[in-house]
């Protein structure tokens, strides 16, 4: 399977929500439109950021294709799948349905699982359509170099995306990967997937990881994208300037409350004069302190952009 590879800036939109707590579709286009016009690599719908564990099928569904219109073929839009495998397999085909071009697997819910388990969990949800997939190493999903290079060799699964920060670990399944499937030839990707990732994006490219998930980009893509510019250049004074007006006290910001890694992103959207909604319980929105805290290091982001 030839699958064009991924570049650039990874765009994660949120799901828009009414204040009745439906879907916003409506919200929904206008958010991902405007996300494409600034120039991601990819656009990862219904995914963290987009509150997939609050989706039901139809409302998946009708996100993905959403989104799908949006994008309208400039970049690739995956589409986020797992929990319970016969649920996993049901948004799978769903994004399909939707016109999705790849799939980026979640942890299935609640339980630990044997490595010998979850690499069935992968194949059976990867083997339910053709789309390419990419697996998310996080939660109760974690894998080691044994089981990560048992699933990149399955055909359709074509990258592993860390969101564990072990770093070790990371720098142990790359190698081991890539000898796995260097018989084959098979390309293969790897991505940065920490909440808020430009702020671990140096050390994640030290090992040769240069995709990241970027969350900012949602409510800030100038940001984000100076931002990943000057990675690419090595412009080590920008980027240590960014990380310390913008993405070090978002950080600082989103570890206040769990759940707050998709939370001040819909504050950020709404900030920037898109209606993004509230986020649906477990989750919470942030106060109103918070997102006056929100709109000042967005604003000290952008004085770096303009020094």
């Amino acid at each position: 399977m030839k699958t064009p590879m991924l570049e650039g800036v990874l765009f994660f939109p949120v799901t828009p929500f009414t204040d009745a707590g439906e879907v916003d579709l409506a919200a929904l286009h206008q958010h991902v439109a405007a996300g494409a016009d600034a120039g991601p690599g990819g656009v990862f719908v219904a995914c963290g950021t987009g509150e997939f564990h609050a989706l039901d099928v139809e409302e998946f569904t009708a996100v993905v294709r959403t989104a799908v219109d949006a994008v309208a073929g400039r970049v690739p839009v995956y589409a986020g799948a797992g929990g319970a495998l016969g649920l996993a397999r049901r948004f799978a085909r769903a994004a399909v349905e939707a016109g999705a071009d790849g799939l980026l697997l979640m942890p299935p819910y609640l339980v630990d699982s044997p490595a010998a388990g979850l690499v069935a969990y992968v194949r059976a949800v990867a083997e339910e359509t053709s789309l390419p997939v990419i697996v998310y190493n996080r939660g109760n999903a974690r894998f080691d170099e044994h089981t990560a290079s048992a699933v990149a060799q399955l055909p359709t699964v074509t990258g592993f995306k860390d969101g564990t920060g072990d770093l070790d670990l990371v720098a142990r399944i790359i190698p081991a990967v890539r000898e796995s499937l260097s018989a084959s030839g098979k390309e293969f990707q790897f991505f940065n997937g920490m909440p808020t990732a430009e702020a671990s994006q140096p050390a994640y490219r030290a090992l040769g990881v240069k995709l990241y998930s970027s969350a900012a980009f949602a409510f800030a893509p100038d940001i984000s994208l100076a931002f990943h510019r000057a990675v690419e250049e090595d412009d080590t004074q920008r980027v240590d300037a960014l990380q310390r007006a913008f993405f070090h006290p978002l950080v600082r910001l989103r570890q206040r409350v769990p759940g707050y890694a998709v939370a001040l992103v819909k504050a950020g959207v709404t900030l920037e004069g898109s209606k993004a909604g509230p986020v649906r319980p477990p989750l919470t929105s942030l106060g109103a302190a918070e997102i006056e805290e929100l709109a000042a290091i967005i604003a000290e982001g952008r004085a770096v952009l303009a020094s």
